[in-house]
């Protein structure tokens, strides 16, 4: 058994498989890992694709559903000190090919469905296909850990984005995104690890939890349910894709404790499904689950009391941050809370609300700030200094921060109240309108399934608040419904002055919403005079 002496992230992974070697790691719809043998064949990936010219700093790409061959392949790299790069699976060419030249990939693990599309893109690139011909190379490897020492100078690179542009990829130093996003820092307490053994207590409490991350592994809230929990020893549950009366189920045969989500674009379909099978005499015995935990994109507020209504002893969290930052922040969700934009959140260790000079603001002022943080930060945006240097300040008393373009508000009490990205944040009429709060209010409208808000260029107002709705199944909707509805929740000048009924609202496979479709389709539908 070796005790690590550095936060890399596989020397952690390593000293989880030392502990518990038996308990069950990973499980997905057709393998079961326990730490042990998830261990070995990262092993032998390992030891595969160093005999392929794979090495330290070199850029491994993953291109897959969510699966066991996932995180075997993302444990085999960085037993290398290579480095994967997570890859979207709805991109399409262009995006691809961004993101393949932008992050210089030397070696692709894919499953068979996608591997015309990376030919298309960098036909004479290196892969290894998942199913029959992964399990033929690896299968002479040797299980050993048998690789050269690492560091916490190792690189972890988390690409983000494509809602508002071309993808980018964040870049990490294995020990600095452990503290930001891996438990080093604890989110509630703030208590930061001392040495690496500390996770071992955390592990070692009798109660080994089943943890089961909806989003894909692309994306990186699951990605660190994936590694956070192993350094705890926790089980993981993987499905392929989002299936809402699948994960009830799956929740059951499981005995899930906790699900994480992305917001509403996942808890209005599991309630949905929910409320059929119910009513269905259907519903699967989901009493091992205990906690529901979301973060990433807008979870409304109609959402959580539906929760709680149906399910009044969850723990239920909605935790603020980005790949930029880290964890920012996380509250516990009571029902029938006020939300302005995005949750007010408990802040976390050096979460800060900067003003316009870059300098710290004071708590309690009700003047609009940008979130940031200093501390365990990344070193900045993988070939692109122009926006690192625009998100990586160097604030009026000369901490380092990143400040990747959220508004918030510091509140008396220390508290964070998120309002939005500016970015995506509308001018209208002189007025800034952050759209999470705007849809925040659509949402509890009772006709309204899902909905997305832009501002579209205007003469009179500069730009036009327009919100994009998917209505109910049966319902139906007007602007004067929803005016009248949104004049309750939120001041008349965030009220959408247009609206645009849609089929469905396009997001991200993660559940974030896609800004620059929203935009782009409110702009067409207004020319052609289509809004309702």
């Amino acid at each position: 058994m070796m005790t690590p002496t550095t936060y890399n992230l596989a020397d952690l992974f390593e000293q989880a498989v030392d502990q518990w070697p038996d308990r069950l790691y990973v499980v997905d719809e057709r393998s079961r890992r326990t730490y042990l043998q998830l261990e070995a064949r990262a092993n032998q990936l390992a030891h595969y694709m160093a005999s392929r010219g794979v090495g330290a700093g070199d850029h491994v790409g993953i291109y897959a559903y969510n699966c066991v061959e996932w995180v075997e392949t993302l444990w085999a790299v960085f037993k290398l000190r290579a480095v994967w790069i997570n890859i979207n699976y709805r991109y399409v060419t262009d995006e691809l090919a961004y993101l393949f030249a932008n992050a210089g990939l030397s070696f692709l693990v894919v499953q068979p469905e996608f591997v015309p599309q990376a030919q298309a893109v960098q036909p004479d690139l290196p892969m290894l296909v998942m199913g029959a011909e992964y399990e033929t190379a690896i299968a002479t490897e040797s299980e050993q850990r048998d690789f050269a020492p690492r560091s916490n100078d190792d690189q972890y690179i988390l690409f983000t984005g494509g809602t508002t542009g071309m993808p980018k990829g964040v870049v990490w130093r294995h020990e600095d995104v452990l503290m930001a996003l891996g438990g080093g820092i604890d989110i509630r307490s703030g208590e930061k690890v001392s040495q690496p053994t500390d996770f071992i207590p955390k592990g070692n409490t009798g109660f080994s939890m089943v943890t089961y991350p909806l989003p894909p592994l692309m994306h990186g809230a699951s990605q660190w349910s994936v590694m956070g929990q192993s350094f705890v020893g926790n089980s993981t549950v993987l499905r392929e894709k989002f299936d809402a009366k699948g994960v009830w189920n799956t929740i059951a045969s499981e005995k899930a404790n906790l699900i994480m989500i992305t917001g509403d674009a996942m808890a209005r379909p599991l309630l949905d499904a929910w409320k059929e099978m119910v009513a269905a005499k259907d519903a699967p015995d989901v009493s091992s689950l205990f906690a529901i935990s979301s973060s990433a994109v807008l979870f409304s507020q109609t959402c959580k009391d539906e929760f709680l209504d149906n399910f009044p002893n969850l723990i239920i969290t909605d935790a603020i941050g980005s790949s930029e930052s880290g964890a920012n922040g996380i509250t516990m969700v009571s029902k029938g809370a006020k939300m302005q934009g995005g949750p007010t959140v408990a802040a976390a260790r050096d979460a800060v609300v900067l003003d316009e000079e870059l300098r710290p603001m004071a708590a309690g002022t009700n003047k609009i700030g940008k979130l940031a943080r200093y501390g365990n930060i990344p070193i900045g945006y993988l070939n692109d200094p122009v926006k690192t240097a625009e998100t990586f300040v160097t604030g009026a008393d000369g901490i380092r921060y990143v400040m990747p373009g959220d508004f918030a508000q510091l509140e008396a009490d220390g508290s964070i109240t998120m309002l939005g990205r500016g970015s995506v944040s509308i001018n209208t009429g002189g007025e800034k309108v952050f759209p999470e709060e705007v849809e925040n209010s659509l949402k509890s409208h009772p006709a309204v399934f899902d909905a997305v808000v832009v501002g579209i260029p205007d003469d009179r107002w500069g730009e036009l608040v327009t919100a994009l709705v998917q209505v109910r199944s049966g319902s139906a909707l007007t602007l004067e419904d929803l005016q009248t509805h949104c004049r309750q929740h939120i001041a008349g000048y965030k009220v959408p002055r247009a609206l645009v009924l849609v089929n469905d609202v396009v997001r991200s496979p993660a559940g974030k919403p896609d800004y620059r479709w929203a935009k782009q389709y409110a702009i067409e539908s207004v020319a052609k005079g289509q809004p309702q």
